[in-house]
């Protein structure tokens, strides 16, 4: 069996983290804070900045998968709640008015309540999505409550047998009639993520065959609702993990899209590899092509292998060569590049590729700080368009085709 790639889901920690949404707005390029797992999610109450868990998204409409200057449709996970929304306009500063087109949360799955829609929890990340056509709302639905508490295979198994017979079809009804009335009936719902793997109670290796008939009982159910536009995102971990995520792939007539969460991991093992191993990138791209379905990448990020350039190049060649519908990067510590200080090398390369891609010239932005000692301030960045052409002996700008337009640790 290949070595496990668990990841704990410690989300809810960047709220503990205590960071409002007046000092990222004040800030600029976000304040950093350093994020220590595990935590498990809570479920969530109201519609605070303090609620729980989270994770990506797509457009119904065509505009979307246009993106700024040419790029596929991407955003951040920033945070799960309200904060998150807020922050989006931080991280379009911080890329000098490169606009993120995709928002990213995940339902917390403490409890079938949690996983409904909690009162409120959905209405920032609505009138976000109501706010422009061509914007995305990716949305992550657990398949099961407790989802987070470490059931054995056991209770696992009984459960997705229960759910093969339709015992949960109504907590999803109930939350495919909130969406609707949130007015957010195209929201890309990544649905039982990482399945492939053991974090999870709506984990598949249990039973693969129930875990396949219950994914279609809900996308069925989702669809009987009036009004609705779901797209339905199937999203393993890359690699093999806990069982080969093929066997859990529930078919073409439930599947919208064909996703993967496709951090730096384990430790060791080069992009290339990350590209070529089974059940790798490069098998996810054939296995949707063979199925006609387009791809995404609704987590990926620095991990394992810390502040990793040919990782972070690597990803954004890989995703500007396979154009997916979305991409989302996990932006928090230790995989983010704007609120997490620890991958300052890295964090250039995702702002270089980024910035000054968007569709209206933008305010000049603070250069990117570090943990490193303090420097002075760079000078202000160029707009994109009046950078001198590339040197072919510079990988970074010959590959994006232009000069970076800020200088280094800026």
């Amino acid at each position: 069996m290949a070595p496990q790639r668990r990841r704990a889901r410690y989300r809810p920690a960047l709220i503990a983290a205590g960071i409002t949404a007046a000092a990222v707005l004040a800030a600029g390029p976000a304040p950093t804070p350093v994020i220590s797992p595990p935590a498990p999610p809570a479920p969530a109450a109201s519609p605070s900045a303090t609620s729980a868990p989270t994770t990506p998204p797509v457009s119904a409409s065509p505009e979307a998968t246009k993106g700024a200057a040419g790029i596929a449709p991407f955003g951040a996970f920033l945070d799960s709640g309200p904060l998150g929304v807020t922050r989006m306009s931080g991280l379009r500063r911080w890329l000098g008015g490169t606009e993120p087109k995709v928002a990213h949360t995940y339902l917390p799955g403490g409890s079938w309540t949690d996983i409904e829609g909690p009162p409120g929890f959905l209405d920032a990340w609505a009138q976000w999505r109501r706010g422009q056509a061509d914007r995305t709302l990716v949305l992550n639905v657990p398949m099961q409550e407790h989802n987070e508490e470490n059931l054995s295979d056991g209770q696992v198994r009984g459960l997705l047998r229960q759910a093969a017979t339709g015992e949960f079809d109504h907590h999803f009804r109930a939350l495919a009639e909130r969406l609707v009335e949130s007015k957010v009936p195209d929201t890309v719902l990544v649905l039982g993520w990482e399945m492939n793997g053991i974090t999870y109670t709506h984990r598949c290796g249990p039973d693969p065959a129930a875990w396949r008939t219950y994914w279609k009982r809900i996308v069925t159910t989702m669809r009987s609702v009036p009004g609705q536009r779901f797209r339905f995102d199937f999203t393993p971990s890359r690699g093999r993990d806990a069982v080969p995520w093929t066997e859990c792939y529930p078919g073409d007539d439930t599947v919208d899209i064909i996703g993967m969460d496709a951090y730096d991991q384990p430790a060791g093992l080069s992009f290339d590899a990350q590209v070529k191993e089974p059940y790798g990138l490069r098998q996810h791209v054939d296995f949707a092509k063979a199925h006609n379905k387009p791809i995404s990448y609704p987590e990926w990020g620095l991990f394992r292998n810390g502040d990793n350039t040919v990782y972070m190049r690597g990803m954004l060649a890989w995703i500007e060569e396979h154009k997916p519908l979305y991409n989302t990067l996990t932006d928090y510590c230790p995989h983010g590049v704007w609120q997490c200080a620890r991958n300052p090398r890295s964090s250039q390369v995702y702002r270089s590729f980024l910035y000054g891609r968007g569709e209206q010239p933008a305010a000049p932005v603070p250069t990117v700080s570090t943990s490193a000692p303090a420097k002075s301030t760079a000078p202000t960045p160029k707009p994109a368009d009046s950078c001198p052409a590339p040197a072919p002996d510079d990988w970074l700008e010959y590959w994006l085709g232009r000069k970076s337009c800020f200088r280094p640790g800026g």
